[in-house]
């Protein structure tokens, strides 16, 4: 059954107060993407054969994660990242990873071996990945903010031999290490605690962030590395059973580098301007490395570009306003919950801000008001972007006057890939402003789920992913997302899949039935929210619930209200809970 949208879609006048200036925009999106990626400019494009489809790629993206890694070098004593009282150069960060890059390999770990990274955003996160890619090994940035049983699935799924760890992580997986035959050593950094007979501290090896500039001035093992080799899996939560993981190749990652400059070209160029000469950005990275928009959005683009990464311990809003002012950062953001504690904080006004140029997110829902308030409140430009884990970030790219002209969009496809709405036979194509799911292919679609060939087979067809979105497109090709994949709720850019919370609250003996929804949160995007039914005889708090869920769930996925129900929630003629009546509980 096909789904027309009859409103058309808002431009930014009645939603962000916007008027576009006189002559904007100078040039359109196909008449820019001619001139720039034509042969022999820098966003050239050349159509390669990937896993049998011809598919359009930047011929000038390095090659392999390797290769990105050389390039970075070359920036010298440029700061790469700043963590507290930590401050390390390219130069620097090079020697680490290739001193570890050979330390592993003499420990036996080679191309397709993977090799598991639990750590908070640190100066050794960018060091291990790097380390483990440059050889060929898979590695398998797990969620930082899991549970010690959520993360031991991730090793277990993954198969992987090495895990690279951080102390905190460390004592949350240690009770399940019996459990782990394939995992051979663990690796840990900043611990303070007895070690397992499997584990010996990171620092053996390469020191602290402090001492790498000390170190010899190693190169990376020579490996022959090619860009569909397999480099990362990224677990992305299923809307059924365990998380899935995203197996990438280096293509996928280095695609974004370019992705993210053309975004910039693409700005200038609408509003008539030359495109201005690249300069080092300093990013305020706040969103979790292990996050496809982290690592490969933002982390890529910045090494290629010699810009600076700022990490914080973890996210504190006057914390935030102080790195701000102290390290001149240009840049910031990750999902809409970040702009929103900036704008709102009632001492925003005491700190110097002006260095900021542009505050970018994704991940969750966004207020078209947000779109104004940052150009308004900070003088800066906002972006947006979609994609998905399967997509190694963007596919979208929405940033400048375009996005404040169509606030409620999220972009229009990078010249490398291609969007298209389908009905949900899976055959029919709709039409301009007709909503369907929302289909995406291009270098950055991974290379399918791992060890998992029937969901591959289902979500991948033929270069496509599927995505499970239901969205539509304008004339110009901007795309608008109207729902998101079923049962999903996006808090703060986390992804919670209901059935998940759903499955812990049935554990519980006294529930029979219950159903997850999302309520809307103004700086969040949403919040999940459970509706539950109790066995006649039985009985169990809200605070009860909460306490069952936290102690098997991330802390993130733990409901903020939970409701009663006298009785079974209510359900359509196939069975299935009608999910868009039980908000109104809630008031």
């Amino acid at each position: 059954m096909t789904i027309t949208e009859t409103t058309p879609a808002p431009q930014g006048y009645a939603a962000s107060s916007w008027a576009p200036p006189l002559g904007w925009p100078a040039m359109s999106i196909k008449q820019i993407e001619a001139i720039l990626c034509a042969p022999g400019q820098p966003f050239e494009i050349e159509t390669v054969e990937v896993e049998g489809v011809a598919t359009r790629c930047w011929k000038n993206a390095p090659p392999s994660l390797a290769a990105l890694a050389l390039a970075a070098r070359a920036h010298g004593e440029r700061t790469f990242i700043v963590y507290e009282n930590e401050r390390v150069s390219y130069e620097a960060w090079f020697r680490a990873t290739a001193t570890l890059a050979h330390a592993l390999q003499a420990a036996g770990i080679g191309k397709g071996d993977r090799v598991a990274l639990a750590m908070r955003n640190l100066p050794e996160w960018p060091v291990a990945f790097f380390a483990i890619v440059s050889l060929g090994a898979i590695a398998v940035p797990l969620n930082a903010w899991w549970t010690g049983g959520e993360l031991a699935y991730g090793i277990s799924d993954s198969g992987a031999r090495l895990l690279i760890a951080d102390g905190e992580r460390l004592d949350r997986i240690s009770p399940y290490l019996s459990e782990l035959e394939d995992l051979e050593s663990i690796l840990v950094t900043r611990s303070t605690s007895d070690l397992p007979h499997k584990a010996k501290p990171l620092e053996d090896l390469i020191g602290s962030p402090h001492g790498y500039t000390a170190l010899d001035a190693a190169t990376l093992p020579d490996i022959a590395l090619a860009p569909e080799d397999a480099a990362t899996i990224f677990y992305t939560s299923g809307t059924t059973g365990n998380p899935k993981g995203a197996l990438g190749s280096h293509r996928n990652m280095t695609t974004n580098i370019l992705t993210t400059a053309y975004a910039g070209v693409r700005s200038a160029l609408r509003r008539g301007e030359a495109p201005p000469a690249p300069e080092p950005a300093v990013m305020l990275t706040v969103i979790p490395l292990f996050h496809v928009t982290a690592c490969s959005a933002g982390m890529t683009g910045i090494m290629f570009g010699g810009s600076t990464m700022v990490f914080m311990h973890r996210w504190d809003t006057v914390k935030a306003l102080e790195i701000i002012e102290r390290e001149r950062v240009t840049a910031t953001g990750g999902v809409p919950t970040i702009a929103w504690q900036l704008i709102e904080h009632p001492d925003r006004d005491k700190y110097d801000l002006s260095s900021l140029k542009s505050i970018s997110y994704g991940g969750a829902p966004s207020a078209p008001e947000l779109v104004r308030k940052i150009r308004d409140i900070f003088g800066a430009l906002p972006g947006n972007g979609w994609g998905m884990t399967e997509t190694m970030a963007t596919v979208t790219s929405h940033s400048a006057e375009d996005y404040l002209n169509r606030p409620d969009s999220c972009g229009p496809a990078v010249p490398v890939s291609d969007l298209k709405i389908m009905d949900a036979d899976g055959v029919t194509e709709l039409g301009v402003g007709e909503v369907g799911e929302l289909w995406a292919r291009g270098p950055q679609i991974v290379k399918g789920y791992w060890n998992k060939p029937e969901a591959s087979a289902a979500t991948f067809v033929d270069g496509w992913v599927r995505t499970g979105d239901l969205a539509r497109l304008d004339e110009e090709g901007f795309c608008y997302i109207v729902d998101r994949a079923k049962d999903m709720i996006i808090r703060g850019g986390e992804n919670i899949y209901s059935s998940e919370v759903e499955n812990v609250l049935y554990d519980h003996p006294a529930v029979t039935d219950a159903a997850l929804i999302g309520l809307p949160h103004r700086t969040l995007g949403e919040e999940p929210a459970a509706v539950v039914h109790l066995a006649p005889g039985t009985h169990a708090s809200e605070a009860e619930l909460q306490a069952w869920v936290r102690e098997r769930l991330a802390a993130f996925k733990v409901p903020v209200r939970i409701v009663f129900c006298t009785d079974t929630l209510p359900r359509n003629a196939n069975g299935k809970i009608l999910k868009k009546d039980l908000a109104g509980l809630f008031g």
